[in-house]
Order: structure tokens, then sequence, then C-alpha cells
């Protein structure tokens, strides 16, 4: 093709249009399905359209019709219950060595997406008589039976995504998913063994995978939680050891799950977390990279324009990146409001071409811009000129890396 492709992590910024209806949902109160899918087929169009004109080459469908990149999975699968925790030490959030070394920083970060969520989730919401809607506890989703999966949804963000695609007259899209590590504040309350339920969950997400790519959309897994998971049980006191051998379990059952999927319709993303911290316990990208490239996936997107983890590029100077496999570097983040430099977008996409190849590269973002409807990372104006960033940098690599050839 002779010219560095550019996408993104997945998850974007949600339009105000569609708050009403999430929040509401998110409340547990009815909704008018009819105008809900009408606003959001006209919001998927957009968005699709938004990238195209933005520059991006492999688009998404945003996750427009997901709460979040995690909990949409407790709206599709079944076997599931959820409850209402109070009591603090059963509350889902783990603690870590980065919320134990920085109290003060997460006692305000906390309180500022508490006081954030909670403005958004009521809108739309009747008075409690406290001036807003009443969200008492912490919800936590259980597993109690037999875990079953329920396309009805994906079959409309399908369908939805295609629309915008025959609009906007982008070529390629993918479409993000969960991994079994990553289906996180899930408890399991009905296997007789943690192998059973990651497994058993591993074949109800096979489901989804399967139809994304019988769509023909590339599947992207999500599975931020593996490597942030680290963090969580050395602060429960677990070795590296026990970390391993609980992220080696659920790369397996991952790879059960996509077995007879061809590996170059797979996107496998990885990142820690996502949020805006400290970061400084992160696992070292050279310490897990191992449980990355052992996914079954042709692509693999990870972090590398953050302050955190921008050096590790230099891994793959010692890494050999296996044959037929593509990096999708984040070389803007969602981190910082500050919007990347072309130039330096392209500094970073050709220092990583390379060493791995021009041919192995597709300029990505660290992670998604939104990971829910009711957060984000950045300001909306921002994330697109990240996105125009990231777009007129690949153009920049391209000429460097291609000459008088690049087809740009």
């Amino acid at each position: 093709m002779n010219r560095i492709l550019t996408t993104h992590a997945g998850s974007l910024i949600r339009p105000p249009e569609l708050f009403p209806f999430l929040a509401a949902i998110e409340r547990g109160e009815p909704i008018d399905e009819q105008a809900h899918g009408e606003t959001l087929k006209k919001a998927v169009e957009d968005v699709v359209r938004r990238q195209v004109a933005a520059g991006t080459d492999v688009v998404s469908d945003g996750e427009l019709g997901k709460p979040t990149f995690i909990t949409y999975l407790y709206g599709r699968v079944g076997g599931l219950e959820q409850r209402v925790v109070t009591d603090a030490d059963n509350a889902p959030l783990p603690t870590s060595r980065d919320r134990v070394a920085f109290p003060e920083f997460y006692a305000e970060h906390d309180a500022d997406f508490a006081r954030h969520a909670a403005e958004l989730m009521s809108v739309g919401a009747k008075d409690d008589g406290e001036g807003g809607a009443s969200m008492p506890g912490q919800k936590v989703w259980f597993c109690t039976g037999r875990l079953t999966y329920d396309s009805t949804l994906l079959k409309r963000d399908i369908a939805n995504l295609r629309a915008a695609l025959d609009a906007s007259g982008a070529t390629d899209a993918f479409i993000p998913t969960l991994a079994p590590a990553s289906t996180f504040y899930l408890v399991n309350e009905h296997y007789a063994s943690e192998e059973e339920f990651v497994y058993a969950l591993a074949d109800a997400m096979r489901e989804e995978y399967r139809a994304v790519v019988d769509a023909g959309f590339l599947l992207q897994v999500d599975d931020p939680v593996l490597l942030h998971e680290c963090d969580t049980m050395l602060a429960r006191g677990a070795s590296f050891e026990d970390y391993r051998k609980w992220a080696e379990l659920r790369v397996d059952a991952l790879n059960h799950a996509l077995r007879d999927i061809p590996e170059d319709r797979v996107r496998y993303h990885v990142c820690y977390g996502s949020w805006h911290g400290p970061h400084v316990y992160d696992p070292p990208l050279r310490d897990v990279i191992d449980l990355v490239l052992r996914v079954n996936a042709g692509l693999y997107s990870i972090e590398q324009a953050n302050a955190r983890h921008e050096h590790e590029w230099h891994l793959w100077e010692d890494v050999k990146l296996p044959d037929g496999k593509v990096l999708i570097p984040g070389v803007v983040t969602h981190h910082t409001n500050v919007v990347e430099h072309p130039e330096l977008v392209a500094e970073r996409l050709v220092r990583l071409a390379n060493v791995v190849g021009r041919d192995n590269v597709i300029g990505g973002t660290d992670c998604g811009f939104a990971q829910g409807w009711f957060f984000w990372r950045v300001h909306p104006s921002i994330q697109w000129a990240k996105l125009e960033a990231l777009a007129e940098g690949a153009k920049l690599a391209s000429r460097q890396l291609w000459g008088a050839k690049a087809a740009v």
C-alpha cells in the first residue's frame, strides 16, 4: 500500500443526544426504544463520517451503543444477576500499589469522577427530592447461572456500522469486543472452579467474536485488565508468578474462543487501565510482552505515546515481532488534552517502522477517548484534533519511509 494506515482504539466520546437514553438505561428506567434506535443510528453515521473526515483509515462505531466498553457485556450475556453492594469491603474496585502510593490524588480523582458521573446520570431524571437521581451503593454483577450469549444488540450494532460505512465511503472497520480477562466486576457464584468459569465466559464471547468476523469486520479484543491486574494482585500480596498463572489461564481461554478465526482479522488491544493517574506501578512491557504475543491475533494495539510508556518502543530492538504480525502503537494519547504535533507522530511511527518494518506498523491511539458514555478522557473537540494529527503524522511518516513512492 506504500503508506502508514491509521486507526484508533475504538471507544469515542458519545454525543449528548444519546445521554438521556443512556442515563435512563443505567437507572433501570424504560425508554422509547424506537427513538433511541433512530438516534443511535444517526449518531453512528455521524461518528463514522467524522472519523473519515479526520483521515482515519480503519474506523469503528465509537461503541456508541454501549454503556462502557466493559459493562456492555452484562446486557448481552445470560446467567448474570446485578446487585447493589453498599459494604466497602465488598466493593469491586480493587486496591493497587498506585492507589496506596498516591492516596491524596486518588481521593480527589474518585470524587471528581463521582460528581461528573452523577451529573450525567441525572440527565432526564425525575428529581428525587435532593436535586438529582438517587444512586445508592455500587452495582456489582454476579454469575449465578450458565453463561449464554444474546446477539440482539450486536446485530443492531453491526447493522448500524454497515449502514454508516455505506454512507461514508470508509474502506474498513472494526468492532471492539471484550476479552475474558477484562470482564471486570463480574463475580462467579455458579461454576465449580475459576478455570471452568473463565472458559465458560470465553465460549459465550466466542459467539460475539465469530459474528463480528462473519459480518466482514475486523474483530478487536480489548484486554486492559490483563496488564493492570499485575499491580492489583501484587498489592494484595500475590507474587509475580501468581499473576502470571492468572494471566496465562485467561490468555489460553481467549485463544480457545478465537479458534478457527483468521488471525489477520483479529486486533488485540492492551493498555494499563487508561485512567488519568500516576501509573508508576504498571508492569514493564518487557515483562509481559510474551503474554501479549501469545494471543492468536494478527495485530497488536499497545500503548506507546504517553509519558509512562513511550520509551518501550525500544523493546522491539530485542524482541522479534513474529512474521506476519502488525503493531498498532499508540502515537497519540488519551492521557492529555495536548494535541500531538504531526511531526512528533511521524517520528514515533518512523522509529518503530525502522525496527519492525514499515509494512508492519499502523498508527493508533493509546486507548479509547471515552471508556464509557458518562466519562471521557479528553474534550470532544480535542478527540478529533488528535485523530487529525494522527493522520497528518502518518502522511509525513509515509513520505519518509517510502519517499516518492508513498501513496499519500
